[in-house]
C-alpha cells in the first residue's frame, strides 16, 4: 500500500478506534507515534503492540500547543519526519445544555476540534515534505439530526466543526497533501479498550439487527479505512468525509 518506512502519529492512539489503528499500520510496516493524554494506557498500548513494528508514546494533551509542538517534534527526532497524520483524539460529554458549563464547552471543543488545528499546524511542514496524508476521525453525530443523541451539543458542534475542517484543509494543503475524513457510527471499542466497557459490550449486542449490515462496528472497520486514505491506493481522494456506520444513519427508526 506504500505505507512501509513511512511514520504516522495517532492521537488518542492509547485505546479503541486509535489503538486498533496504530496495529493496523504497524502491520503495514510504519513507524507509530502514539499521542495520548493517558499515560498508563500509551505504554500498555506500546507494550501490546511492541512485537509489530517500530512504535513510540509520546504523552500529549492535543488541547495544549506546547504539548503538541513536543509530540511532532519528537516523532521527527525518533523517525526524521511525518509522513501521516491520524487526528483520532476525543471526548464526550453529555449534559442538559443549561447544566453544561463553559469549561465542559471549552474541553469538547479543545479536544475534538482545536486539537486537530495544532496537530496540522506543526505537522504540516513535515507533511508537505512527504508528500503525505492526513485523517480525521469524526462522527456520525456532526451530520445530521437523526443520529445525533439529547444533550450532546457541545460533541456534535465539535464533531461537525472537524468534518468542515477537513474540507477546507484539503483545498489549502492540496495538491502536496490530501485530507479526508471519516465518521464512525456505534463503534463496541471494549476489545480495544475503549471506555465503559461493560455497557458498551451490553448495548453493541442489544443494537446489533437494527444495523443495515447485522452488526456494530468494530475498531477494524475504522481502521482498515484510515489505513487505506493513507495509503497510495488512495492518491485520488481529498476533502471526503467517509461514513462508517453499517448503513444505520441511512435507516429511520420509528418509537414503537
Amino acid at each position: 500500500m506504500g505505507l512501509e518506512g513511512k511514520t504516522a502519529i495517532v492521537t488518542g492512539g492509547a485505546q479503541g478506534i486509535g489503538k486498533c489503528t496504530a496495529l493496523s499500520l504497524l502491520r503495514e510496516g510504519m513507524n507509530v507515534i502514539i499521542a495520548d493524554v493517558d499515560t498508563e494506557a500509551g505504554l500498555e498500548c506500546v507494550a501490546d503492540h511492541m512485537p509489530a513494528g517500530q512504535i513510540q508514546f509520546v504523552p500529549t494533551d492535543v488541547g495544549n500547543e506546547t504539548a503538541v509542538a513536543n509530540c511532532v517534534r519528537r516523532a521527527v527526532e525518533l523517525f526524521g519526519g511525518v509522513d501521516a497524520l491520524v487526528n483520532n483524539a476525543g471526548v464526550g460529554i453529555e449534559r442538559k445544555i443549561e447544566d453544561l458549563s463553559l469549561d465542559e464547552w471549552n474541553r469538547a471543543i479543545s479536544t475534538n476540534l482545536t486539537g486537530c488545528f495544532l496537530m496540522v499546524k506543526y505537522a504540516i511542514p513535515y507533511l508537505r515534505e512527504s508528500q503525505g496524508a492526513i485523517v480525521n476521525v469524526a462522527s456520525v453525530k456532526g451530520l445530521q439530526a437523526v443520529v445525533a443523541e439529547a444533550n450532546s451539543e457541545c460533541y456534535c458542534a465539535a464533531k461537525g466543526g472537524l468534518i468542515a475542517l477537513t474540507h477546507a484543509l484539503a483545498i489549502s494543503q492540496g495538491p502536496n497533501v490530501r485530507v479526508n475524513c471519516i465518521s464512525p457510527g456505534w463503534i463496541n471499542t471494549a476489545a480495544a479498550g475503549g471506555e465503559r466497557l461493560a455497557a458498551c459490550a451490553e448495548y453493541a449486542a442489544a443494537v446489533d439487527a437494527e444495523h443495515p449490515v447485522g452488526r456494530v462496528g468494530q475498531p477494524e472497520d475504522v481502521a482498515g479505512m484510515v489505513k487505506y486514505l493513507l495509503s497510495d491506493e488512495a492518491g485520488f481522494i481529498t476533502g471526503q468525509n467517509f461514513i462508517v456506520d453499517g448503513g444505520i444513519s441511512k435507516k429511520i427508526v420509528f418509537p414503537v
